[in-house]
């Protein structure tokens, strides 16, 4: 695992303002040392990681009942400033943009909005359920079909994406045979949450029209401008990516 060297190596907003120390050969992150390897060990992500939500589930496959462990990242900040001028940003180029908040059914639930600490959004991030976000997001693009029907919208009319512009989206797990749209994805290099070497493995084995970018100056959260992990030359270069890939895979409902 490779640790952070200074704050555009974070994985979280949180890593990003912690001190980094070298002590005796071994590593210090807010008091922690990276375990030894290659033996029993603690896990590398502890269940209750805040840039994640896990789900323990069953699946019925073959005719028969198998258990399963599911890790999604999530935007611990709900539907902050962030969130908001990346719609609006959209909407100016011509899209429909829509953030559902995955947190409106929690009551105190706080605002992302200046926040640096995640720590007052975990409950309400462990709370989340994974059939009620697949709702709301249902809800989300029914809403996009029904209010703008003519619009450039990022699905199409039996509710399936047309394409994917993820930014550090965890690659971990997913069969990059199965994806069916085009992907325009962008990271970090020094994202050690998602390692480069998974992203590249993965871009390659990809059979969709992609364009798969990883920036060597990057950690994770580098676009999110209102915090410290922001890393402006990979920012700008990933939205023009963006913008230059929507129009040539979007379609109408």
């Amino acid at each position: 695992m490779k640790l952070p060297s200074g704050p555009t190596d974070a994985t979280s907003n949180e890593l990003s303002r912690a001190a980094f120390i070298s002590i005796a050969g071994a590593t210090v992150i807010s008091g922690a040392t990276q375990p030894e390897l290659g033996k029993p060990h603690p896990p590398l992500v502890s269940d209750d990681d805040p840039a994640i939500v896990i789900r323990h589930m069953m699946l019925q496959s073959a005719g028969a009942t198998i258990d399963a462990f599911a890790a999604a990242p999530i935007h611990i900040w709900g539907v902050d400033i962030s969130m908001r001028d990346v719609a609006k940003r959209l909407a100016k180029h011509g899209y429909v943009a829509i953030c559902p908040n995955l947190y409106a059914r929690q009551q105190n639930a706080p605002t992302g909005d200046g926040a640096t600490d995640f720590r007052a959004f975990y409950p309400h991030m462990k709370a989340l359920e994974r059939p009620t976000m697949d709702a709301d997001f249902d809800a989300t693009s029914s809403w996009l079909r029904v209010q703008h029907p003519h619009a450039k919208q990022a699905i199409n009319a039996k509710a399936n994406f047309s394409a994917v512009v993820p930014f550090y989206g965890a690659v971990a797990d997913i069969d990059p045979k199965l994806i069916e749209i085009p992907v325009c994805g962008s990271y970090g290099e020094r994202d050690t949450s998602i390692p480069a070497h998974d992203v590249r493995t993965f871009s390659k084995a990809l059979h969709v029209p992609h364009d798969i970018k990883i920036y060597p100056e990057a950690g994770h959260a580098f676009f999110d401008d209102q915090r410290a992990s922001y890393v402006a030359s990979a920012a700008h270069d990933a939205w023009k990516r963006v913008l230059a890939f929507l129009p040539k895979y979007m379609r109408a409902a």
